[in-house]
């Protein structure tokens, strides 16, 4: 069973298919390394593509030591890998809880990447919602360890920005479900308290966001309610980035809609390797509306 070993001697169970350019896919929180399958399929035609599950996500380790889960971690535990595979840079390509630990990549170790692909990012960045959604983390991972996964996940999967892939996918989202409940309820529960209740909003990380200048995809699904606004805000403020804003798609957008998911990113990453994905120009100016002189 292939893994790697942590700076922190944690134990990640990886896969990679493929060669090339490497791609890194970082998965989120109801998922684990079997979410990116369709991409690991498609885009190993041309690329050295790798999953990992995360710290928590067996095969991985699943300590039990809060202090193992944060932020910061899950950002090093990115490089880790890419240290243990001798892959000097990548594009690294995350959702949600991924996606948050692929800015966090961007922000700490930006010479680690070739570019960002950031979907479905925005819960708990909300400043309005930032209390609500710290408490209801710690709720949920209060519900994991009283039901176990096996149960628990039948209440998780039913979340409001899955509801629209189970409608337009009822046999995805079934097996989406089904993966979930074999999570284990140690490493989801301490998942939840170290990493999503504790990181910061990504609003209190714009000076930090105004300066990265790795190029950047931010996807987001316009019935991700809590995704959408901070989507544009990190198009507003990312200086080389782009944002697509998928149609009639809720959270889970790799495995929704993997088609279009796919072309955006195809497309991204040959934008990229053309070193034409660029800093919006500064006459393009967001204040202006009409030029008249």
């Amino acid at each position: 069973m292939p893994t790697i070993t942590t700076t922190d001697n944690i134990q990640l169970y990886y896969e990679e298919a493929g060669e090339g350019e490497p791609i890194i896919f970082v998965h989120e929180f109801g998922g684990d390394m079997r979410s990116w399958e369709p991409q690991m399929r498609y885009f190993s035609r041309r690329h050295r593509c790798i999953a990992f599950n995360a710290r928590g996500y067996p095969p991985s380790d699943v300590p039990e030591d809060l202090e193992l889960y944060s932020q910061r971690r899950a950002a090093l535990d990115i490089v880790d890998v890419l240290d243990a595979l001798q892959i000097p840079k990548a594009h690294v390509v995350g959702l949600s809880m991924g996606g948050f630990a692929t800015v966090h990549l961007g922000l700490i170790a930006p010479e680690r990447a070739l570019s960002l692909v950031v979907a479905g990012a925005g819960y708990g960045a909300e400043k309005e919602h930032e209390e609500y959604f710290r408490n209801v983390s710690l709720e949920v991972a209060a519900q994991f360890e009283k039901q176990g996964s096996k149960e628990f996940s039948k209440t998780y999967a039913m979340a409001a920005s899955r509801i629209a892939y189970l409608l337009k996918d009822p046999r995805g989202w079934a097996e989406f479900s089904e993966q979930l409940s074999q999570h284990s309820a140690t490493g989801s529960a301490m998942t939840m308290r170290g990493v999503q209740a504790r990181r910061p909003s990504l609003y209190d990380l714009e000076d930090e966001l105004k300066a990265m200048s790795v190029p950047t995809l931010i996807v987001v699904g316009d019935e991700d309610d809590h995704c959408l606004q901070p989507g544009i805000f990190l198009k507003k403020t990312i200086p080389a980035s782009g944002l697509a804003v998928l149609p009639k798609a809720g959270h889970t957008l790799n495995i929704e809609e993997p088609a279009l998911f796919n072309q955006l990113v195809a497309e991204f990453l040959a934008t990229v390797s053309q070193n034409r994905w660029l800093p919006r120009d500064p006459r393009a100016m967001p204040s202006e509306i009409m030029k008249t002189s």
